[in-house]
Protein backbone atom coordinates (compact mmCIF):
# COMPACT_ATOMS: atom_id res chain seq x y z
CA UNK A 1 0.00 0.00 0.00
CA UNK A 2 2.75 2.33 0.67
CA UNK A 3 4.60 1.64 -2.40
CA UNK A 4 1.08 2.66 -4.28
CA UNK A 5 0.90 5.83 -2.73
CA UNK A 6 4.42 6.65 -3.53
CA UNK A 7 3.91 5.57 -7.17
CA UNK A 8 0.58 7.84 -7.31
CA UNK A 9 2.44 11.01 -5.72
CA UNK A 10 5.43 10.61 -8.18
CA UNK A 11 2.97 10.53 -11.33
CA UNK A 12 1.27 13.58 -9.85
CA UNK A 13 4.92 14.76 -9.28
CA UNK A 14 6.09 13.88 -13.31
CA UNK A 15 3.19 15.39 -14.41
CA UNK A 16 4.17 18.71 -13.09
CA UNK A 17 7.36 18.66 -14.63
CA UNK A 18 5.75 17.44 -18.03
CA UNK A 19 3.84 20.06 -17.96
CA UNK A 20 6.24 22.56 -17.42
CA UNK A 21 8.84 21.35 -20.03
CA UNK A 22 7.31 20.84 -22.72
CA UNK A 23 9.40 20.90 -25.68
CA UNK A 24 8.64 22.62 -29.49
CA UNK A 25 8.22 20.54 -32.55
CA UNK A 26 10.77 20.96 -34.57
CA UNK A 27 12.21 18.92 -37.55
CA UNK A 28 15.18 16.67 -37.02
CA UNK A 29 16.62 17.98 -40.37
CA UNK A 30 16.36 21.77 -39.58
CA UNK A 31 18.01 21.19 -35.99
CA UNK A 32 20.58 19.27 -37.63
CA UNK A 33 21.37 22.03 -39.97
CA UNK A 34 21.34 24.66 -37.13
CA UNK A 35 23.79 22.74 -35.21
CA UNK A 36 26.27 22.10 -37.98
CA UNK A 37 25.87 25.96 -38.82
CA UNK A 38 27.35 26.55 -35.71
CA UNK A 39 29.58 23.80 -35.55
CA UNK A 40 27.96 21.90 -32.19
CA UNK A 41 29.53 18.85 -32.61
CA UNK A 42 29.36 15.44 -30.92
CA UNK A 43 31.44 11.86 -31.00
CA UNK A 44 30.72 8.91 -32.99
CA UNK A 45 27.81 7.96 -30.07
CA UNK A 46 25.16 4.54 -30.64
CA UNK A 47 22.74 6.42 -32.82
CA UNK A 48 20.09 3.45 -31.97
CA UNK A 49 17.76 3.84 -28.91
CA UNK A 50 18.85 1.66 -25.45
CA UNK A 51 15.88 0.65 -22.81
CA UNK A 52 16.42 1.79 -19.33
CA UNK A 53 14.62 1.81 -15.87
CA UNK A 54 13.79 4.07 -13.20
CA UNK A 55 15.06 3.45 -9.86
CA UNK A 56 14.13 3.62 -6.51
CA UNK A 57 15.91 4.00 -3.69
CA UNK A 58 16.10 5.15 0.68
CA UNK A 59 18.14 7.75 2.21
CA UNK A 60 20.37 5.19 3.78
CA UNK A 61 20.60 6.04 8.01
CA UNK A 62 23.90 5.82 9.21
CA UNK A 63 25.02 4.57 13.13
CA UNK A 64 28.03 5.23 15.19
CA UNK A 65 29.29 2.20 15.18
CA UNK A 66 29.44 2.48 11.11
CA UNK A 67 32.38 4.46 11.43
CA UNK A 68 34.24 2.40 14.03
CA UNK A 69 36.26 0.70 11.85
CA UNK A 70 37.23 3.79 9.69
CA UNK A 71 41.14 4.26 10.31
CA UNK A 72 43.60 6.80 10.18
CA UNK A 73 40.59 9.49 10.56
CA UNK A 74 38.37 11.02 13.15
CA UNK A 75 35.01 10.50 11.94
CA UNK A 76 30.96 10.99 13.01
CA UNK A 77 27.22 10.53 11.94
CA UNK A 78 26.19 14.03 11.64
CA UNK A 79 22.02 14.13 11.39
CA UNK A 80 21.79 10.49 10.71
CA UNK A 81 22.22 10.78 7.21
CA UNK A 82 25.88 11.97 6.72
CA UNK A 83 29.26 10.91 7.87
CA UNK A 84 31.60 14.04 8.59
CA UNK A 85 35.60 12.79 8.99
CA UNK A 86 38.67 14.77 8.82
CA UNK A 87 41.90 12.29 8.07
CA UNK A 88 44.66 12.57 10.10
CA UNK A 89 47.50 12.42 7.60
CA UNK A 90 46.68 14.51 4.13
CA UNK A 91 46.38 12.29 1.27
CA UNK A 92 48.16 12.79 -1.61
CA UNK A 93 48.26 15.95 -3.81
CA UNK A 94 45.63 15.83 -7.13
CA UNK A 95 48.17 16.05 -9.38
CA UNK A 96 49.39 12.93 -8.36
CA UNK A 97 46.13 11.32 -8.52
CA UNK A 98 45.28 8.53 -10.89
CA UNK A 99 42.31 6.26 -10.90
CA UNK A 100 44.11 3.92 -9.11
CA UNK A 101 44.54 6.40 -6.42
CA UNK A 102 41.05 7.77 -6.24
CA UNK A 103 40.35 3.98 -5.23
CA UNK A 104 42.67 3.64 -3.07
CA UNK A 105 41.08 6.46 -0.86
CA UNK A 106 37.62 4.88 -1.30
CA UNK A 107 38.79 1.54 -0.34
CA UNK A 108 41.44 2.63 2.39
CA UNK A 109 39.29 5.93 3.98
CA UNK A 110 35.60 5.36 2.98
CA UNK A 111 32.85 3.24 4.58
CA UNK A 112 31.69 0.64 1.34
CA UNK A 113 34.02 2.87 -0.77
CA UNK A 114 33.80 0.96 -3.90
CA UNK A 115 30.20 1.82 -4.28
CA UNK A 116 31.99 5.19 -5.24
CA UNK A 117 33.22 6.14 -8.42
CA UNK A 118 35.37 9.92 -8.93
CA UNK A 119 33.13 12.66 -10.14
CA UNK A 120 34.15 15.50 -10.63
CA UNK A 121 37.39 18.21 -9.42
CA UNK A 122 36.01 21.98 -8.68
CA UNK A 123 35.95 24.86 -6.29
CA UNK A 124 39.14 23.25 -4.09
CA UNK A 125 36.46 19.50 -3.51
CA UNK A 126 36.31 16.30 -5.18
CA UNK A 127 33.16 14.52 -5.80
CA UNK A 128 32.70 10.87 -6.09
CA UNK A 129 28.86 9.47 -7.09
CA UNK A 130 27.42 5.99 -5.87
CA UNK A 131 27.32 4.01 -8.69
CA UNK A 132 24.05 1.37 -9.31
CA UNK A 133 25.03 -1.33 -11.39
CA UNK A 134 28.14 0.89 -12.50
CA UNK A 135 26.47 3.84 -13.49
CA UNK A 136 26.56 6.98 -11.52
CA UNK A 137 23.89 9.23 -9.81
CA UNK A 138 24.91 12.49 -10.32
CA UNK A 139 25.39 15.18 -7.99
CA UNK A 140 22.89 13.48 -5.48
CA UNK A 141 23.19 15.36 -1.89
CA UNK A 142 22.61 11.79 -0.55
CA UNK A 143 24.28 9.71 -3.03
CA UNK A 144 27.81 11.55 -3.04
CA UNK A 145 31.27 11.55 -0.76
CA UNK A 146 32.41 15.37 -1.10
CA UNK A 147 36.12 15.57 -0.62
CA UNK A 148 38.00 18.88 0.58
CA UNK A 149 41.32 19.71 -0.36
CA UNK A 150 44.04 21.83 0.99
CA UNK A 151 45.80 24.99 0.06
CA UNK A 152 48.58 21.85 -1.37
CA UNK A 153 45.26 20.17 -3.34
CA UNK A 154 45.95 17.56 -0.75
CA UNK A 155 42.88 15.75 0.31
CA UNK A 156 42.26 16.33 4.41
CA UNK A 157 38.30 15.90 5.02
CA UNK A 158 35.35 14.37 3.49
CA UNK A 159 31.35 13.88 4.10
CA UNK A 160 29.54 11.31 2.87
CA UNK A 161 25.81 10.36 1.71
CA UNK A 162 24.51 6.83 0.47
CA UNK A 163 21.19 5.23 -0.73
CA UNK A 164 20.44 2.53 -0.19
CA UNK A 165 17.73 -0.59 -1.45
CA UNK A 166 18.18 0.31 -4.67
CA UNK A 167 15.77 -1.41 -7.20
CA UNK A 168 14.25 -1.01 -10.30
CA UNK A 169 10.89 0.09 -10.53
CA UNK A 170 7.93 -1.52 -12.27
CA UNK A 171 6.21 -5.18 -11.88
CA UNK A 172 7.90 -7.03 -14.62
CA UNK A 173 10.56 -7.01 -17.09
CA UNK A 174 8.59 -5.29 -19.93
CA UNK A 175 7.05 -2.24 -17.71
CA UNK A 176 10.40 -1.78 -15.85
CA UNK A 177 12.67 -1.05 -18.96
CA UNK A 178 11.83 2.21 -20.90
CA UNK A 179 13.57 3.49 -23.95
CA UNK A 180 15.69 6.09 -23.81
CA UNK A 181 16.65 9.09 -26.26
CA UNK A 182 19.38 9.32 -27.94
CA UNK A 183 22.89 11.02 -27.02
CA UNK A 184 22.18 12.85 -30.07
CA UNK A 185 18.96 13.94 -28.97
CA UNK A 186 19.72 14.71 -25.73
CA UNK A 187 21.93 17.35 -27.75
CA UNK A 188 19.46 18.30 -29.80
CA UNK A 189 17.53 19.51 -26.31
CA UNK A 190 20.49 21.10 -24.76
CA UNK A 191 20.59 22.99 -27.87
CA UNK A 192 16.70 24.30 -27.73
CA UNK A 193 17.58 25.84 -24.24
CA UNK A 194 19.92 28.05 -25.05
CA UNK A 195 22.24 26.05 -22.94
CA UNK A 196 24.99 25.38 -25.15
CA UNK A 197 28.51 27.71 -27.11
CA UNK A 198 29.22 27.63 -30.50
CA UNK A 199 32.11 25.57 -31.70
CA UNK A 200 31.43 23.31 -28.90
CA UNK A 201 31.96 19.65 -29.46
CA UNK A 202 30.21 16.68 -27.17
CA UNK A 203 33.44 14.57 -26.65
CA UNK A 204 31.69 11.81 -24.54
CA UNK A 205 28.39 10.83 -23.42
CA UNK A 206 27.67 8.75 -20.34
CA UNK A 207 23.94 7.23 -18.93
CA UNK A 208 23.70 7.06 -15.48
CA UNK A 209 20.73 8.68 -12.45
CA UNK A 210 19.25 11.66 -11.37
CA UNK A 211 16.85 12.32 -8.77
CA UNK A 212 13.14 12.90 -10.19
CA UNK A 213 11.09 13.30 -7.18
CA UNK A 214 11.76 12.51 -3.37
CA UNK A 215 8.95 11.81 -0.97
CA UNK A 216 8.75 12.74 2.65
CA UNK A 217 9.49 8.94 3.60
CA UNK A 218 12.88 9.48 2.20
CA UNK A 219 12.60 7.38 -0.52
CA UNK A 220 13.73 8.86 -3.74
CA UNK A 221 13.08 8.06 -7.61
CA UNK A 222 16.30 8.13 -10.09
CA UNK A 223 15.96 8.90 -13.51
CA UNK A 224 17.93 7.63 -16.45
CA UNK A 225 20.22 10.80 -17.11
CA UNK A 226 22.66 11.50 -19.92
CA UNK A 227 25.35 13.33 -18.84
CA UNK A 228 27.16 15.11 -22.35
CA UNK A 229 30.72 16.05 -21.30
CA UNK A 230 32.46 18.47 -23.54
CA UNK A 231 36.27 19.41 -24.68
CA UNK A 232 35.49 22.85 -22.95
CA UNK A 233 35.12 20.80 -19.69
CA UNK A 234 31.49 21.58 -19.19
CA UNK A 235 29.16 18.67 -18.14
CA UNK A 236 25.24 18.93 -19.19
CA UNK A 237 22.60 16.92 -17.89
CA UNK A 238 19.15 15.60 -19.67
CA UNK A 239 16.40 13.11 -18.47
CA UNK A 240 17.10 10.05 -21.04
CA UNK A 241 13.20 9.66 -20.70
CA UNK A 242 11.40 12.52 -21.52
CA UNK A 243 14.09 14.85 -22.39
CA UNK A 244 14.48 17.63 -20.01
CA UNK A 245 17.60 19.46 -19.81
CA UNK A 246 18.47 18.94 -15.92
CA UNK A 247 20.79 21.96 -13.51
CA UNK A 248 22.99 19.52 -11.77
CA UNK A 249 26.79 20.46 -10.80
CA UNK A 250 27.80 23.78 -12.84
CA UNK A 251 25.25 23.03 -15.10
CA UNK A 252 23.32 26.55 -14.67
CA UNK A 253 24.65 29.13 -16.97
CA UNK A 254 23.07 32.63 -17.58
CA UNK A 255 21.79 32.59 -21.15
CA UNK A 256 23.29 35.59 -21.95
CA UNK A 257 26.46 35.11 -20.79
CA UNK A 258 29.17 32.76 -21.89
CA UNK A 259 28.90 33.05 -25.76
CA UNK A 260 25.53 31.36 -25.70
CA UNK A 261 23.39 32.65 -28.25
CA UNK A 262 19.39 32.59 -28.78
CA UNK A 263 17.94 30.69 -31.56
CA UNK A 264 14.76 30.74 -33.31
CA UNK A 265 13.77 27.08 -31.78
CA UNK A 266 14.42 28.31 -27.74
CA UNK A 267 11.19 26.97 -25.84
Amino acid sequence: MTFFVLDLFLIFQFIQKQDSNQLEIVTETKIDQQLKAEKITMGNFPKEPKKESFIMAKNKVFKEEDVQSLKNQTAHVQDEYQIESKLKEPFLNTKSLSKDKYNEFLKNYVLDGQKYEFGAIKDSKIYFFQKYKDKPIFYNNRAMIVVDLNEKNELISYKQTMLTDLKEMGESEKTKEQEIITAQTALENIYLKNKIAENTHVKEAQIGYATLAESSSNIQVLAPTWNLKTEQKKDFFVNAIEGQVMELGETQVPEEHNGVRKNEYAF
